[in-house]
């Protein structure tokens, strides 16, 4: 039996002997690597996934941008393995980068068998697009800007008729279960109608996205909360570069309106960067200029409006004219339109907000984590892909390879594995339910945006530290009862990992900009690894980041 008492990193809840699941697999999250991965499993064994609210809802379905992935003659793996080590400055793991390349072809391929419908020329091939970072013309969308939406239509068809595969939809995951040898066992799950239940499996995989929602400027949909990262912090896994968020340079900016993406596929057909005078200021800057890596055009744009005291700059498309921005960009001349904006027409306001995060959940090539029986996949995990930025259109890719990949390597494992019938938890006696989670949220978001954003330093860092320490006192010994307590406590926790992470990396790398440290680190690149169970992190070189998970504990 366990209790909070034996397993400490527990988050707080009430429960008694809860009834339980059992399946072969269970996958925590229903974006693209998840999906993936369970269609895989169910060829051979019983899996589950979790849906935390609806399956529209993930990170995958508001995808805008791409696949990439080479599909023509006139490209070369080798060219898109150089684009994607180039955007990540320095820190990208080769091994994984070369997988990711090399075998993301054949992930397209497999996805046209499953009947998604991609973009194609009058003679009926392929319709390739460029973004930002790539060198050659390699990305693949769904009509013009609905590549995730699309994506997540297909792998949800495949999944529905798929025996040995069920989906629990809006079933949130409020921790990992951890066996008295540290192995993940499953996940304590709640649902609004059958309460708290848990679901026991020989192998566990973490999908369930990122942290964007930590910030208060973000194009990430509500459920991004970061908590399989903080499910995956309490058991103790290893975490490496939460430093390292991407900012996407083309945001909308409208007064109270989500920050919707602008996709970078608009500058890859030629939209250009402008400030209130119409002034390009992208030239100079980069030799790609407007197709620059994100951490260089975002960096730009924030300096660019701190000197000028603005709030935004603009995307110009009028060269598409109206008729032309709609056939290429339909949902999005859509979305503008609720605003009164023609993006063929109109200058279009934008500015950076977080998007991507690029460090989590360090695993090894096929998945495996820090602990026996659990895995990770997507951006929820780090596997060096991505390196110090995230060079566009590979993430959609990565959860297709690396799902597939998790998913070969959890049919591998024996799931006989022997487990307790009743699970009782012990909760501290503190009853904090009655605290303004809205204000503990919305104070956090605003002070991730102000000081670990685009621009840091050691100073405000260290504030933030302090705040967070603050609030981690009593917010995460408060006891809720449902999601929303739950989400806020993992906000708090991964943000206060992520302060800790920029504060530690002394240096300017990718998307972390430390204005007290603008170089390079001179001794080279090192991921730093963060556990629960040591207060300081370790550092790792390039090419040794799957060390810590060579032999899980």
């Amino acid at each position: 039996m366990s209790s909070v008492r034996e397993r400490r990193h527990l988050i707080p809840y009430r429960s008694a002997r809860l009834p339980s699941i059992f399946t072969d697999v269970l996958v925590i999250g229903s974006g693209v690597a998840g999906l993936r991965a369970a269609i895989e499993v169910a060829r051979q064994r019983e899996v589950i996934v979790l849906a935390k609210e609806s399956l529209e809802l993930s990170n995958t379905a508001w995808a805008q941008g791409g696949i990439a992935a080479v599909l023509d003659s006139d490209d070369s793996l080798e060219s898109h393995e150089g684009d994607t080590l180039e955007a990540g400055a320095g820190l990208c793991e080769p091994g994984p980068v070369r997988i990711l390349v090399t075998e993301g072809p054949a992930e397209v391929e497999r996805l046209l068998e499953w009947g998604m419908q991609l973009d194609r020329t009058a003679s009926g091939a392929l319709e390739l697009g460029l973004e930002g970072g790539h060198r050659r013309k390699r990305i693949v969308h769904s009509d013009g800007d609905a590549t995730g939406h699309e994506l997540a239509r297909t792998l949800l068809a495949v999944a529905r008729r798929t025996p040995q595969l069920r989906i629990f939809e809006r079933c949130f995951a409020v921790d990992l279960v951890v066996d008295e040898a540290r192995g993940v066992t499953g996940a304590l799950t709640w649902h609004p109608k059958h309460g708290l239940q848990l679901i026991r499996a020989g192998a566990t995989l973490l999908a369930s996205g990122g942290a964007g929602q930590v910030y208060r400027e973000t194009t990430n949909p509500r459920v991004a909360t970061g908590d399989g990262l903080a499910m995956a912090w309490r058991a103790g896994a290893e975490l490496a570069d939460l430093e390292f968020m991407q900012f996407h340079p083309t945001t909308l900016y409208v007064a109270g309106a989500h920050r919707a993406l602008i996709t970078e596929a608009v500058r890859g057909e030629g939209a250009r960067l402008v400030d209130r005078e119409g002034v390009r200021f992208m030239e100079g800057r980069h030799p790609m200029a407007e197709l620059a890596p994100r951490d260089i055009v975002s960096r730009a744009i924030v300096e660019h409006l701190s000197a000028r005291h603005d709030s935004h700059v603009f995307l110009d498309a009028r060269h598409m004219g109206t008729d032309g921005f709609r056939r290429r960009f339909p949902g999005l001349a859509r979305m503008l339109e609720e605003f009164s904006l023609d993006g063929g027409r109109d200058l279009i306001p934008v500015s950076p907000a977080a998007h991507y995060l690029i460090g989590g959940v360090v695993t090894d090539e096929h998945g495996l984590t820090s602990r026996l029986g659990l895995f990770a996949a997507g951006e929820v995990a780090c596997t060096g892909v991505h390196g110090a930025n995230r060079l566009a259109s590979n993430s959609l890719l990565e959860g297709l390879v690396f799902g597939r990949r998790a998913a070969e390597a959890m049919l591998g494992l024996s799931t006989e594995r022997p487990v307790p019938r009743d699970f009782e938890c012990v909760v501290p006696s503190t009853d904090r339910a009655d605290l303004d989670l809205g204000d503990i949220r919305q104070s956090l978001r605003s002070a991730m945006w102000r000081h670990v954003g685009v621009r840091r330093d050691g100073a405000h860092l260290r504030d933030v530290k302090d705040m967070f320490r603050f609030w981690t006192r009593y917010g995460l010994r408060a006891v809720f009862n449902d999601p929303s307590g739950w989400e806020t406590q993992n906000l708090l926790m991964i943000g206060s990992v992520m302060t800790r992470a920029a504060l530690a990396r002394e240096e300017s790398r990718g998307t972390h900009a430390r204005l007290d440290f603008p170089e390079g680190e001179p001794s080279g690149a090192v991921h730093r690894l963060w556990s629960i169970d040591r207060a300081e992190p370790l550092s790792a070189p390039v090419g040794r980041l799957t060390a810590a998970v060579s032999s899980p504990r």
